[in-house]
C-alpha cells in the first residue's frame, strides 16, 4: 500500500502551478509555432508573434504568461490502495498548495478569486478556494491534472441541451462565433457531450487537460466518430475566419477536444468551454516516494520567433494627443503609446458610476487621457509592474458611455471586441478603441516604466493606476466613426477562405 505524506501532495500543487504560469505546455507552443508559419493575415501573424515572444520571455524570466493568473481547477484521481499520512483532506490540501503557490514572494500571482460572488465580492486574498475534483479509481498512486484558468476565456462557456437528432456541429458553429475574441484565440474547444448538463460541463473541462494531437490526427485520419467530429469542427470553426485575438485570419483554434458520456435517450447535453492563448495546464503523478518532480522545457524547442515593432506603427504621445488626431487613425492600424496612462477595470468603473451619481468628485481627472483595462501582477525585483496584458473591454460596455460623456476620457485600451450600442459611443463621442494582445502580459509589461496607484487602492490589482508607457504596441480596434477591426477583419478572412484565394489555408497545424 502507497503511503501520500501531505507535504509532498501540497508541495507538488504549490510547485505544479507555478510551474504552468510560466511554462506553456510544449505541444501548445509547437502548434502555434506552425499556425504562425502559415498564418498569411498580418494583424494575425503580428499577434502571434507577440504571444510566442512572451511565451519565450516569461520561460526564461519565470514569471507569468498572462496577468489573470486563473482560478484553480484540479481533477485528482486517488487509486484505492492509497493511504494517506494527512490530517487535511484532499480539497483542503489542494487549497494549501495554491495558496503557498499564489504567494510565493519571487513570483507572486495574481489573487482573482472572491466570495461572496453574488453580493460582496471580496477577494480572498491568496486565489483559494480551487475548484477540485476527486474520484477514486484502482491502483495505489495519485494522479493529478492541474489547470489555471483564466477569466476571459472561462466566461465564455456554453451549454445547451439539444434534442437527439440535432446537428452539435451546427450548434457549434453559431456559438463560436458569439464568444468573440475575449477568450484570446488561438486556442483550444473542449466540448462534453452526453451524460446530464453538469456531466457534459465536467467533460468539457476535463478534455482540455489532454494534449494538441491535431497535427497527427490530421496526418493519420480519423478511426471513430469522435475523431471524425473533432477534424470537422476544426476545419468548420478555422473556415469562420476570426483569427488570432479576432483580427481576421487563418488559426483560430489548435485543436478541438471532445469526451463523451452515455445520455437519456430523449437528451444530447453538450458543452463547450475554450481555453486561452495562456493554456495553463499540467498533470502528476504520487508514489509515495516524494514531491513530483517536474523537469523544465527546452527552449531550444521553441519556435524561432521574436517579435519587434513593425516599422509602420505609429508612434502616438500620449501626453499632447488631441482628438483631433484620433480622427486620422485607421481600423487595424498598429500603435506605439509613450507617456501616460491611465487604468481602470470592472470595480473602478462600478466606484466611478456611484460617485458620478451622488454628485461626488471624482479623484482622478479623466479629461483627454486614455484608460488602460487591467488588473496587473505585482511587481517583483526591480519591475515597475508584473505582467499586464488587458482584460475583456466588453464587460466595461455599460460604463463607456458614462465615462465619454461625464469624464472627458478620450479613448480605451483592452482585447476583444466591443457591442453594437458602444461602438455607437465611441462614434457619436469621436473616440477610439484600441486593443493589446491577450496572452503577450509580460512583454506587454516591458513597455510599462513607471506604475503608481492613483485612487481606489483598497480595490488592489483593480484600483487605478497610472502607467508610464514606452512603446506600448496596440491596434486600432474601433475607429472614431465606428469601424471595428472585429467586424471587418473575420469577415474579410472568411471570405478569402471561402474562395480558396492562397495556399494551404488548413496548414494551420
Amino acid at each position: 500500500m502507497t503511503t501520500i505524506q501531505q507535504e509532498d501532495f501540497i508541495q507538488s500543487i504549490a510547485d505544479a502551478l507555478q510551474y504552468i504560469s510560466y511554462y506553456h505546455p510544449l505541444d501548445y507552443i509547437q502548434a502555434l509555432g506552425r499556425a504562425y508559419e502559415a498564418e498569411q493575415s498580418t494583424a494575425a501573424k503580428d499577434a502571434i508573434a507577440q504571444i510566442l515572444t512572451n511565451s519565450r520571455m516569461c520561460a526564461e524570466g519565470k514569471r507569468p504568461l498572462c496577468q489573470d493568473t486563473g482560478i484553480v481547477v484540479a481533477f485528482v484521481k486517488v487509486g484505492m490502495q492509497v493511504k494517506w499520512n494527512s490530517t487535511l483532506n484532499v480539497e483542503q490540501m489542494v487549497n494549501e498548495g495554491v495558496r503557498r503557490a499564489y504567494q510565493l514572494p519571487e513570483n507572486k500571482l495574481r489573487a482573482s478569486i472572491v466570495s461572496d460572488p453574488a453580493g460582496k465580492r471580496a477577494n480572498t486574498k491568496d486565489n483559494t478556494p480551487a475548484v477540485v475534483h476527486v474520484s477514486l479509481v484502482t491502483g495505489d498512486k495519485v494522479e493529478v491534472s492541474i489547470a489555471a484558468k483564466g477569466g476571459g476565456s472561462e466566461n465564455k462557456a456554453k451549454l445547451t441541451m439539444l434534442n437527439p437528432n440535432d446537428s452539435i456541429v451546427d450548434w457549434i458553429l453559431g456559438v463560436v462565433p458569439q464568444m468573440g475574441a475575449g477568450w484570446c484565440p488561438p486556442g483550444m474547444l473542449g466540448i462534453g457531450i452526453g451524460g446530464s448538463a453538469e456531466k457534459a460541463v465536467l467533460l468539457a473541462k476535463e478534455s482540455l487537460m489532454a494534449p494538441i494531437d491535431m497535427h497527427e490526427l490530421k496526418a493519420k485520419g480519423a478511426s471513430n466518430r469522435i475523431e471524425e467530429l473533432r477534424l470537422e469542427i476544426f476545419e468548420k470553426v478555422n473556415n469562420l475566419g476570426i483569427g488570432a485575438q479576432g483580427l481576421g485570419g487563418l488559426a483560430t483554434v489548435l485543436d478541438v477536444k471532445i469526451l463523451d458520456y452515455p445520455t437519456h435517450a430523449a437528451s444530447l447535453p453538450v458543452a463547450i468551454i475554450p481555453n486561452c492563448a495562456a493554456t495553463r495546464h499540467v498533470h502528476f503523478e504520487l508514489d509515495g516516494s516524494g514531491v513530483a518532480q517536474l523537469e523544465a522545457p527546452d527552449l531550444n524547442d521553441w519556435p524561432d520567433v521574436h517579435w519587434t515593432p513593425s516599422e509602420a506603427s505609429l508612434r502616438v504621445n500620449l501626453d499632447t494627443i488631441t482628438k483631433a488626431q484620433i480622427q486620422t487613425w485607421q481600423p487595424g492600424q498598429t500603435l506605439l503609446l509613450s507617456g501616460k496612462l491611465l487604468t481602470g477595470r470592472d470595480a473602478a468603473h462600478k466606484r466611478i458610476a456611484t460617485m458620478l451619481a451622488a454628485g461626488e468628485k471624482l479623484p482622478v481627472d479623466f479629461t483627454n487621457r486614455f484608460i488602460y483595462y487591467v488588473g496587473p501582477v505585482d511587481a517583483v525585483g526591480n519591475e515597475a509592474v508584473g505582467p499586464a496584458g488587458p482584460t475583456t473591454a466588453t464587460r466595461m460596455d455599460g460604463f463607456t458611455d458614462m465615462m465619454l460623456g461625464q469624464t472627458g476620457l478620450l479613448g480605451m485600451v483592452g482585447k476583444a471586441e466591443r457591442g453594437d450600442e458602444t461602438i455607437a459611443s465611441i462614434a457619436s463621442y469621436q473616440s477610439v478603441y484600441l486593443t493589446a494582445v491577450g496572452g503577450a502580459a509580460y512583454l506587454v509589461s516591458k513597455a510599462i516604466k513607471k506604475a503608481e496607484v492613483l485612487a481606489f487602492a483598497d480595490l488592489g490589482m483593480e484600483a487605478i493606476y497610472e502607467f508610464t508607457v514606452q512603446d506600448m504596441p496596440v491596434t486600432v480596434a474601433v475607429d472614431s466613426k465606428g469601424v471595428s477591426v472585429h467586424s471587418i477583419g473575420p469577415a474579410t478572412w472568411q471570405a478569402k477562405i471561402a474562395s480558396q484565394s492562397f495556399v494551404e489555408i488548413h496548414a494551420v497545424t
